[in-house]
């Protein structure tokens, strides 16, 4: 499964309850749109780490890092090329 596939499936299953590939756009904010609160985002960034074997700093926990699927995507990526 590609980074883009396992973190809309953890954000549709967690937080929207669904499977629906349709119900989440790539670009939609998740604390806008109230997918997420921030407690959410936390839960999000153990899934990060702990599926991608990455550590987010402090520092990194912003908005362009994490409120949507491509943010996180992105995110992701750019913190497995600097390993």
């Amino acid at each position: 499964m590609s980074i883009r596939q396992q973190v809309r499936h953890f954000i549709l299953t967690n937080y929207l309850f669904t499977d629906d590939e349709q119900r989440l756009a790539d670009a939609e904010s998740l604390m806008q749109n109230g997918t997420m609160d921030s407690t959410g985002i936390l839960e999000l960034i153990m899934f990060l780490e702990e599926t991608f074997n990455i550590k987010v700093a402090d520092d990194e926990m912003v908005p362009a890092n994490l409120d949507s699927v491509s943010n996180v995507v992105g995110f992701v990526e750019r913190k497995q090329a600097a390993r």
